[in-house]
């Protein structure tokens, strides 16, 4: 899968809230990842996709792995 962008990151970009991105990103209404609740957990797991992520916001690529480094090294 590569590079998995932070929820935080994300709703950063987006300008908009952590919970706003789970929530859609869950119904699937958000074409920019998914989310996945394992059989027997109550969690879900969730991966946002740098390319969905440019193609939906008009981020390039390059910025959002920037950001997302950013925050690997805070």
């Amino acid at each position: 899968m590569g590079v998995n962008v932070p929820i935080k990151i994300a709703a950063r970009l987006m300008n908009k809230g952590q919970q706003y991105i789970r929530i859609s990103l869950q119904r699937g209404s958000l074409p920019i990842g998914n989310a996945e609740k394992m059989p027997g957990k109550e969690k879900y797991d969730y991966y946002i996709s740098p390319k969905l992520l440019s193609d939906y916001t008009g981020i390039s690529i390059e910025n959002i792995i920037e950001e997302v480094n950013k925050n690997e090294n805070n």
